[in-house]
Order: C-alpha cells, then sequence, then structure tokens
C-alpha cells in the first residue's frame, strides 16, 4: 500500500512539474522556439562542468565555449551558468518579457538537449512543445467527458426515445476505430491551418469523437440516480430536471467524471502527436512534440542523433504518470458506489 501511495505521489508531482514547465516556458527555456543557430546544427547537448582545462575547480557550474563560438583561430573560454539573464524579448500576455530563468551570456551557447538540423535548441523547442501537446490533451479530454455527461446523462435521466437515439449514436462511434475516424475528419479539413486554428480544431475534432465511452457511463449514473427515494420525493415537491441533475445526479458522476478524464488525457496526447507527426496537426516553426519528432522519420537522425528522441521520452514519462492517477480515482469511484 505504502508502495502504491509514494508511486501516485511520485507520479502527480511530476505531472505538476511537467505542466508548470510548460507553462513557464517563456521563462525557462533559454532561447526562443524559432531561435536558430545554424552554425550549431545537430550540436550534441551541452555539458555542464565544474572544472576547467587546467583543473581548477568552479562553484558555478560553467560551459566550454568552443573556438568557433568566439572567432576563427579563437581560443575557447568558461561562461558560467547564472540566473535571471536577459534574453529576447517576446510578448506574454499583455507583458513583453526579456528575463529567462537560466542562461550563459554570448558568444556561448547552452544546448541542454542538444540542437536539431535548424540549430533549434531542443530542450527550449520541448517546453514550448509540452503546451501544444499537453494542453490539447486537456482540453480536448475536458470537452470529451463534459459531452458525455450532458449526453449521457440525458439520455440516462429521460429514458425512452431520447435513450434509444442517443446510445445508437453512442455505439455507432464505439464500433468505429477513434484513430482512423480521426484521420478521416481531419482529412476533409484544409491541410494548410495556421497554429491556432489547428490548435482549436484538434480540440473540436477529439473531444466531438471520444465522447460515446464515458456517455455510457454517465447514463448508468443517472438511471440509478434517477431511481433513488430522494430523487422521486425532490421531483414530487416539483423540482426541476435542472435542480435534480446538478444537485443529485452530478455529485454522483463526479468520481466518474474525473477517472475518465484521467483515463483520456494521455490518449489525446497521444492523438495530437501522432497528427502531428504525420503533418497534420500543429505546424513549423510552432513545435508541438509531434513535429519535433517528425525529424526522426530520416534514418539517418534517428541513428545518429539519439537526442532528438527527447521529446518521446518526455511523451512516455507523462503516459506512465498518467496511470497511477487514473488506477486511484477509479478505486475511489468504486469505494464511493459501494
Amino acid at each position: 500500500m505504502r508502495l502504491c501511495r509514494a508511486r501516485l505521489w511520485l507520479a502527480v508531482t511530476v505531472l505538476v512539474l511537467v505542466h508548470l514547465a510548460a507553462l513557464g516556458a517563456d521563462l525557462i527555456a533559454p532561447y526562443d522556439f524559432s531561435a536558430q543557430h545554424r552554425e550549431f546544427a545537430f550540436a550534441p547537448p551541452t555539458r555542464l562542468r565544474f572544472f576547467d582545462q587546467e583543473g581548477q575547480w568552479h562553484w558555478r557550474p560553467f560551459v566550454q565555449t568552443q573556438a568557433r563560438a568566439v572567432g576563427a583561430g579563437g581560443a575557447g573560454g568558461v561562461a558560467p551558468l547564472r540566473l535571471w539573464v536577459k534574453g529576447s524579448a517576446r510578448q506574454v500576455g499583455p507583458w513583453v518579457v526579456e528575463t529567462r530563468l537560466f542562461g550563459v551570456e554570448e558568444p556561448a551557447r547552452l544546448f541542454l538537449l542538444g540542437t536539431d538540423g535548424f540549430g533549434r535548441d531542443v530542450f527550449s523547442r520541448l517546453l514550448y512543445g509540452a503546451r501544444i501537446s499537453l494542453l490539447a490533451g486537456l482540453f480536448a479530454a475536458g470537452l470529451s467527458v463534459v459531452l458525455g455527461f450532458v449526453l449521457g446523462t440525458a439520455a440516462g435521466f429521460y429514458g425512452g426515445r431520447i435513450d434509444e437515439i442517443l446510445m445508437r449514436f453512442t455505439e455507432l462511434f464505439l464500433a468505429l476505430p477513434w484513430l482512423y475516424l480521426l484521420f478521416a475528419v481531419r482529412a476533409v479539413l484544409p491541410l494548410e491551418l495556421g497554429p491556432i486554428r489547428a490548435f482549436v480544431v484538434f480540440i473540436l475534432i477529439v473531444g466531438g469523437i471520444g465522447w460515446a465511452r464515458p456517455a455510457r457511463l454517465f447514463r448508468g449514473v443517472a438511471v440509478a440516480a434517477e431511481k433513488q427515494e430522494f430523487v422521486l420525493a425532490a421531483r414530487g415537491l416539483g423540482a426541476t430536471d435542472l435542480h435534480l441533475v446538478m444537485r443529485h445526479v452530478l455529485p454522483q458522476s463526479l468520481g466518474v467524471f474525473w477517472t475518465q478524464f484521467a483515463l483520456l488525457v494521455p490518449r489525446f496526447i497521444l492523438a495530437e502527436v501522432t497528427l502531428s507527426f504525420l503533418g497534420l496537426g500543429v505546424g513549423e516553426p510552432v513545435p508541438s512534440w509531434g513535429n519535433m519528432l517528425a525529424s526522426l522519420r530520416g534514418l539517418q537522425v534517428l541513428v545518429s542523433y539519439g537526442w532528438m528522441l527527447a521529446p518521446a521520452a518526455a511523451l512516455l514519462v507523462v503516459v506512465l504518470c498518467y496511470e497511477p492517477l487514473a488506477d486511484w480515482l477509479q478505486q475511489r469511484t468504486k469505494a464511493g458506489a459501494a
């Protein structure tokens, strides 16, 4: 039991840190996601050092500057890692921010996870790409669960013809392979979509496809709640349907709501990554984990530049961390129903 609880807290902690890092990418990322350093194409990850070439220890970690970074024929130097350094100006809501959490002074470069073929910092793009991939999964899962609650509760609460029609639609969506359906719907739309439009279109498509399974579960909760004595008594006293749903059905559905949400988020993150990997999601230069992995379709990149797999590693960690959270929520829901 202690091991399971420790695993749960570890997963929740990792998820919170990953999402906070994604939201704070403008502050944490050393470079802008589109900043190119063409002379450092496919540069390996920068090593942080404490000992210089003379063997002298430095209390502050530093990077060794390359001769090509300080000019032809120049000698390498020491560039210490500094906090709250000035970077390129960028718009964050109504504010213009020029400060980065950490970095090194020019002409040194800090590429914690190396660079891609255009010399763009993979670590910075990983943080910015997490915004697209993670938020797309969260928003799409939220839309699916809300649609499932509305339609499933209506089917279970009213029954009759409404229940029959909605459940036939549910069976249709469950029978269709959702990933191929997603491809089919996306293929109908224009290929050239701006980043914001592509992001919104993905949420609407995936959220509109994934509501079926939650709807069946919410229908079961509504059917059970509608037959309870206090609900029948409230209805006899003149309570409206909206009052009954909000006062009695919704509290009993919260466990199912959060469990389905935790189950759908990693599934929809994978869907966004898959679409972007195939060129049907958010396009360059705006990063997502999917279009960052698209460069790995070239065998040479896959074999020679292992740091380009960083988005896949981050994706694996996030998906695995959602599993114990969903299991815990499911156990709490079963315990509450019992």
